[in-house]
């Protein structure tokens, strides 16, 4: 027993060291090999050289920081995006909404020279190897077995998705209704109807995978008007102002700015190389910038699914995701520009879907 508990202070120790490199490197952007030495040398007087050098190397190959030069001339440069710095989710929200202090209550446009390196490489290869079994899995499957498990994840991302909007309806109450047309009783219509809207936008995204390959604004209009489709909601781009609940961040509300800035988000995510990152870069963005009236995230949740289902990975049903913490994930997005959080969520819930489906 005392052998693990030193076993856990000295990787309690190793961590703590390797965050303080990081945060060190962060600081000065590029910083020389001895300055980063002397700097661990003051905080963690035990720490040897050897010792040092490894936990550089294992930072280098997480993808957070990068290794130039040679010997004496070697500098570590921070890699990843400003967009991941970590907050205290639990502390901030314990504050009331007008006690937040925004790093902006409106639209920041610097915020397109920050969205890449959003996944490390060992991000990127643990996502890939989850999203290989999930290939494996589908294809040992038969056409028959294939068509149920796609009508599964379509029950059950319909489900979360409206219920992330308010929607009282269950799964069961979903599935009953997707599956044979029977509303629920004690529910609204309007419930059944944005219930609905996300069948048939979920099923155009399986059937016309490929159509997203390459995205552009007009493909991102149809969703949205598939998803809002006899909701008393107006397609397209908005002309009003709009507000957010719970947030005072605001929203662009000039025409021409909020075009321009889906027009942007497209170019982003069409010149990002990774699936993962291409789709977290769109859900996130389009929630950002609130181009529709109404429909904003379902139609970004179901956009990050088409962009993954284009790429052959495995799409979400964020089944399992708290509503709550989804919010949350979006609202510090807003409001500190930070996708740390939201980040968490969207790798755990793809990690669960390429594990639960087929």
């Amino acid at each position: 027993m005392f052998g693990a508990k030193m076993a856990n202070n000295e990787q309690k120790t190793i961590l703590e060291r390797r965050q303080a490199i990081l945060n060190f490197v962060k600081a000065r952007k590029a910083v020389s090999r001895d300055d980063i030495q002397n700097f661990i040398a003051g905080n963690f007087p035990q720490s040897s050289k050897i010792t040092i050098l490894r936990d550089l190397d294992w930072l280098v190959t997480t993808g957070e920081i990068a290794k130039q030069g040679k010997a004496k001339q070697t500098i570590y440069v921070y890699l990843a995006s400003p967009l991941l710095d970590t907050i205290n989710v639990e502390e901030y929200f314990s504050r009331d909404i007008d006690a937040r202090t925004l790093i902006s209550n409106r639209f920041n446009f610097a915020i397109w020279d920050n969205l890449h390196n959003l996944l490390t490489e060992k991000e990127k290869a643990e996502l890939a190897s989850k999203n290989q079994q999930y290939r494996t899995k589908r294809a040992e499957l038969p056409p028959v077995a294939i068509t149920k498990e796609i009508e599964r994840i379509t029950i059950e991302l319909a489900w979360k998705s409206s219920k992330i909007e308010g929607n009282t309806y269950s799964l069961l109450d979903t599935e009953e209704l997707i599956k044979g047309g029977v509303e629920a009783k004690g529910k609204t219509h309007y419930e059944a109807i944005m219930i609905l809207n996300h069948k048939k936008a979920i099923e155009f995204i399986f059937a016309e995978p490929a159509h997203f390959k390459q995205l552009t604004l007009p493909k991102i209009e149809y969703l949205q008007r598939l998803l809002v489709t006899d909701l008393d909601v107006s397609f397209g781009i908005r002309r009003a102002r709009v507000a957010i609940v719970g947030t005072n961040y605001n929203p662009l509300d000039n025409l021409y700015q909020i075009k321009e800035a889906m027009e942007q988000m497209v170019a982003v995510v069409n010149a990002t190389e990774n699936p993962v990152e291409k789709a977290l870069i769109a859900v996130s963005m389009l929630s950002y910038i609130q181009p529709f009236m109404d429909g904003n995230k379902r139609t970004s949740r179901i956009l990050g699914n088409a962009i993954l289902l284009a790429h052959d990975y495995c799409p979400l049903s964020y089944r399992s995701v708290d509503e709550s913490e989804y919010k949350k994930g979006i609202l510090l997005f807003y409001e500190q520009n930070s996708i740390h959080y939201f980040k968490q969520l969207f790798i755990a819930q793809f990690n669960q879907a390429a594990e639960r489906y087929f």
